[in-house]
């Protein structure tokens, strides 16, 4: 491996220095833990044992009599979202290949599975960031049950597998590997869906021909194919080390990605407690895989999503991420992948020019990722320089290709599509912010005129529809933080405000909400923070303070997010009334307790003093 970029170096030498103190205390509690449950048939007592294995069907005899390892599967097995609708044959597979190496696996438990698909743009959304506790939660209990020797989590989509990261991290004393199950087919081509989701903006097509359109992306069991919050997870799962190499674009429902299953179950098998390559949870995420999570992220342009995630998953296991760190990063790492919205092939077409083992081979050689960190492979991050295929039926990793099999998609670091990450710090007056540069063209990457100020994402579309905004505008949509209204992703913005950019006005989005990776082409500084609702202090964000007519200047080159009006003296607006339906009202403590956008968003991290 090459020797480590300086950047990466500097960064990571001060996240570890920063995170000292919570990072101590998380390994001495999971050490504590690993202690404290030694061998389970002696630690328990014999009534709840016999809980345990009532209903393990044909274990019973393995589990009480023998010290084979136990493995939990928690699962977000449900058929609404297409990703996760192959999971519901997992279990009944993966206790088989269990049986093969002499251990026995159970479900512990399954977590809430929401998709934004379905959701974007409908109050339902309002629930999805803090969807991410509940999940954390929710493999929390499947988990207390202390009966297990090590965690395989079925999860893919967008705040599933960081819920799944946060639960299990608190459980860091056993080993964990993430399973996936891989893309749909590439549908329709992504500039026809591009084209027809904006001629519907327009009113020049009607909905059953933009149906006719979403159908043809979205048709079959699989993860959605763009490269948005749900496919950046699982590249951060390679990234991390915490799922087999190469295993993270395969196909559902083919034999590779059932000999990639079966050897994931076989693996965790082997890095528990009682064999002799022990590889807790807690160990292996730490603050090198929170970097290589984040230089993986930047290197692809990712999802936005994750200036969030990452920082909150970081926090499970007592390490201090910001987004000054992300930034740096940022101006390090070369963008060496793109992926629709960035470019017009989807994961699939990622996968065939490469994938992700190229991606790591390049980043290793580069000196871009840490290649030192433990993994659930054999050897570490080598081990994800590599592709897996079948040898007949057994399943062989060979080196991945030497060669991009699609320049216009994937690069190498030589000869990158930009010097840069692409995702931007940009801070000032109004807060800090989130830009994601590598979708934009750079000739946007300056926008300063007066702004439109909206309080929802209806109220832009009714302004568009009505005209108001077919000029040069920074639309700023404010009370969408996570104290507000739980931060929805406010896509319903995207083909207005794509519409006005190709008309050539000088458009850009100012927002406390959220984007993710399947944002696209207009500038944008999101996740601001501190959001416009008083925080428990009852200190307003500056977004408060903003009135139409106001210049903002935007600005990626220079990180700037500044208003030049003199707003002083100002009251703040009045936030819209709690709306309730849909469930949002359950999750009002989690909107209480909300930290900020940079820490994670969540209320469950932060009243845990995490």
């Amino acid at each position: 491996m090459a020797q480590l970029h300086s950047t990466i170096e500097r960064v990571t030498a001060r996240i570890i220095e920063r995170s000292k103190p919570g990072r101590t205390r998380y390994l001495d509690m999971i050490r504590a833990e690993a202690d404290r449950h030694g061998e389970r048939n002696s630690f328990f007592g014999c009534s709840n044992l016999a809980h345990t294995y009532a209903g393990a069907e044909g274990d019973q005899k393995t589990m009480a009599f023998t010290k084979a390892p136990n493995l939990a599967i928690v699962t977000a097995y449900n058929d609404m979202l297409s990703a996760h609708q192959p999971y519901g044959r997992y279990p009944d597979a993966m206790k088989i290949y269990a049986r093969e190496i002499g251990a026995t696996m159970q479900v512990a438990g399954g977590v809430p599975a929401m998709c934004d698909g379905v959701t974007q743009g409908y109050e339902g959304m309002e629930l999805s960031l803090f969807s991410r506790d509940a999940i954390a939660l929710a493999t929390g209990v499947a988990m207390s049950h202390a009966m297990f020797d090590g965690m395989a989590l079925l999860g893919i989509c967008d705040k599933i597998v960081p819920g799944l990261v946060i639960g299990a991290l608190r459980f860091g004393h056993l080993p964990a590997v993430f399973i996936p199950s891989g893309p749909m087919p590439t549908g329709i081509a992504n500039k026809e869906k591009q084209k027809t989701r904006q001629l519907y903006a327009e009113g020049k097509v009607g909905r059953e021909e933009l149906l006719k359109s979403e159908m043809g992306s979205y048709h079959s069991v699989g993860t959605c194919t763009f490269y948005g919050t749900a496919n950046s997870n699982q590249m951060m799962m390679e990234m991390m080390g915490l799922q087999l190499p190469g295993s993270s674009f395969v196909p559902p429902n083919t034999p590779l990605r059932s000999a990639l299953t079966r050897a994931a179950v076989h693996r965790l098998a082997a890095i528990g407690k009682s064999g002799n390559d022990y590889r807790p949870m807690g160990e292996m995420v730490n603050e090198k895989a929170i970097v290589n999570a984040v230089v993986g992220l930047l290197a692809t342009g990712g999802s936005t999503n994750h200036a969030i995630h990452i920082p909150a998953m970081a926090r499970a296991a007592g390490i201090i991420l910001d987004w000054q760190d992300m930034d740096e990063l940022s101006h390090a790492v070369p963008l060496i992948a793109r992926v629709y919205p960035n470019g017009q092939g989807d994961v699939n077409h990622f996968h065939a020019a490469g994938g992700m083992g190229y991606v790591i081979k390049e980043l290793l050689a580069g000196g871009l990722a840490h290649g030192d960190i433990l993994t659930v492979s054999e050897n570490g991050m080598e081990d994800f320089a590599t592709e897996p295929f079948l040898n007949g039926e057994a399943l062989n990793f060979r080196p991945a290709p030497e060669a991009s099999g699609d320049e216009a998609m994937l690069r190498p670091v030589t000869n990158a599509f930009l010097p840069d990450g692409g995702m931007r710090l940009v801070q000032g007056n109004l807060g800090r912010g989130t830009f994601k540069s590598s979708a934009v063209e750079k000739e946007r990457w300056t926008i300063e005129a007066p702004i439109r100020v909206f309080d929802t994402q209806e109220d832009v579309q009714t302004a568009f529809k009505a005209g108001e905004l077919h000029k040069d505008v920074i639309v700023v949509v404010r009370f969408q933080g996570p104290r507000a209204n739980g931060m929805p992703e406010l896509h319903k913005l995207t083909p207005p405000l794509g519409v006005l950019q190709d008309k050539g006005f000088k458009v850009a989005l100012v927002t406390d909400g959220r984007m993710s990776g399947a944002s696209g082409k207009v500038p944008a500084a999101i996740h601001v923070t501190p959001e416009a609702l008083a925080d428990v202090r009852g200190v307003n964000g500056p977004l408060a303070y903003l009135r139409d007519g106001d210049v903002v200047r935007l600005c990626a080159a220079t990180g700037a997010l500044e208003v030049l009006t003199d707003i002083s003296g100002r009251e703040p607006a009045a936030a819209p009334p709690p709306v309730m339906g849909v469930g949002r009202e359950l999750f009002a403590m989690f909107r209480l307790g909300a930290d900020g956008a940079e820490q994670g968003g969540s209320a469950m991290l932060a009243l845990a003093g995490l």
